[in-house]
């Protein structure tokens, strides 16, 4: 795998993940995995690793313009932190191919919510 593919695959990733707010992870591992080839559990771990870097800029651009709720951020952290640790040993207890499959589920329920959410503000709209 090509340090350049490597390179624009972050930066396609990153940018989605910071536009979206929606942490990386989701964006980061179906690259990883799917267009890179990576095992899913390598997947996974790199992506983590990455995240923190591009979180912390996204941070820094969203406190910039007051877009984040700093009162829900430590009650939020301190459940994300305890949920990784177990997350962590979960992935590393589970078969790659199930935890692909349970990842590819994740995605698919949230994108019909979002889906869900989206024809409702519509429909309100009107």
């Amino acid at each position: 795998m090509s340090v350049v593919a490597l390179i624009v695959a972050g930066l396609l990733a990153g940018a989605l993940a910071s536009a979206l707010g929606i942490g990386g992870g989701v964006v980061f591992v179906p690259v990883l995995a799917v267009v890179l080839g990576l095992d899913q559990a390598l997947a996974q771990g790199t992506s983590l690793a990455v995240i923190v870097p591009t979180a912390v800029i996204g941070t820094y651009g969203h406190a910039r313009f007051n877009r984040i709720d700093w009162k829900s951020v430590v009650p939020v952290a301190i459940g994300g932190v305890i949920g990784a640790v177990l997350g962590a040993q979960i992935a590393l207890a589970v078969d790659p191919q199930l935890l692909r499959r349970m990842f590819a589920g994740l995605l698919v329920v949230l994108a019909i919510r979002l889906i869900r959410q989206q024809l409702k503000a519509q429909a309100a709209a009107r």
